[in-house]
């Protein structure tokens, strides 16, 4: 599904052009519109549908790879590409916490790139490998990094999942309908460690850790698209609440800046209606790529609390690594 959202995003990008497609042996060698299943809507783009797949080794890829692959098989995939000099810009899991591999989110931390050079290093590739974190993890770290300046010191986040984040065909129709499953396998310690990753600091060879305690807990709930998080937050240095909605409000960084293709123009939008941010209404706005928020409050336990939403197969996969390799180019990592 991430794979398919990938070639829906990148139809008619002004810099990068769709051009190789890699799978497993048994769809090598067929036409994209065979070895796939279509599941978006629309059908498969016309650009692609005819392209043939081949396998996922080196050798006739162009230098930039988006990687989709699954956990069980990138590790050696994604490394075989990045030794032979491809640039490597993956939404699997495999890499994420890796010490010298950036964990991207371009409005957060983009000097986390500076990993790429000790990374090419110590490990003898003439590529590199950049990922993108975990579906849910994107919209709690958007939603915490206009608060990074009033020091954050604990969070406490519930998740709301789409079943779209279970790929496809997913959870089963008698399990999810009317129904809140209160569980979902390695998604909790996903976000409570690629959130303190995001938002820590670049200290030469590896990232130090943000200094706060994040604990998450997280559902998958009987809605297609958009992760909803509710959030709990605790800050050294307690604004007031209207200095706390500016500063989502005003809330901007490189991707803005450089007018990257796929960066929105806002990327946190804070909603002031008693009722938002909602997934129908709400996951679709900006192309899939804002974090929105809303109900802040004051919190009796922390100091507030609020609602945030993003699209996870967008903002939270195929789009985030898309507007990860946009701020490679910005940063002359690619050309």
């Amino acid at each position: 599904m991430v794979g398919q959202h990938f070639i829906k995003f990148l139809q008619g990008h002004p810099w990068f052009d769709l051009k190789w497609l890699g799978a497993s042996d048994r769809s090598a060698g067929k036409p994209y519109r065979e070895a796939c299943k279509w599941h978006l809507g629309a059908g498969a783009p016309d650009s692609v549908a005819g392209l043939v797949v081949e396998d996922s080794k080196p050798g006739n890829a162009p230098k930039l790879l988006f990687s989709a692959m699954d956990a069980l098989v990138a590790t050696e995939i994604e490394q075989a590409f990045a030794r032979a000099g491809h640039v490597v810009v993956s939404n699997s899991k495999n890499h994420r916490m890796d010490r010298d591999v950036p964990l991207l989110v371009p409005e957060i931390n983009p000097d986390h790139l500076k990993l790429i050079p000790g990374q090419q290093k110590a490990r003898g590739w003439k590529g590199q490998i950049a990922t993108n974190p975990n579906c849910s993890t994107v919209v709690l770290a958007m939603a915490l990094a206009p608060l990074r300046p009033f020091g954050i010191t604990r969070v406490i986040a519930t998740t709301l999942q789409a079943i779209s984040g279970a790929g496809y065909p997913g959870v089963p129709s008698m399990d999810i309908t009317a129904n809140v499953i209160p569980f979902i396998g390695g998604e909790e310690e996903k976000m409570q460690q690629e959130t303190q990753k995001i938002l820590g600091d670049f200290a030469g060879d590896h990232i130090r850790p943000l200094a706060a305690q994040v604990s998450a807990h997280c559902n998958r709930v009987p809605v297609l698209d958009g992760h909803t998080v509710t959030i709990s937050v605790e800050l050294a240095a307690k604004p007031g609440e209207a200095e706390v909605i500016r500063a989502f409000q005003s809330f901007t960084s490189a991707p803005q800046e450089r007018k990257l293709p796929s960066a929105p123009p806002r990327p946190v939008i804070y909603l002031p209606e008693t009722d938002r941010p909602q997934p129908r209404r709400d996951v679709e706005r900006e192309n899939g790529m804002a974090c929105f928020i809303g109900r802040l409050r004051p919190c009796p336990v922390f100091d507030y609390k609020c609602v945030a939403l993003g699209h996870n197969t967008v903002r939270g996969a195929a789009g985030a690594a898309v507007l990860n390799a946009e701020l490679m180019v910005s940063e002359g990592l690619l050309d």
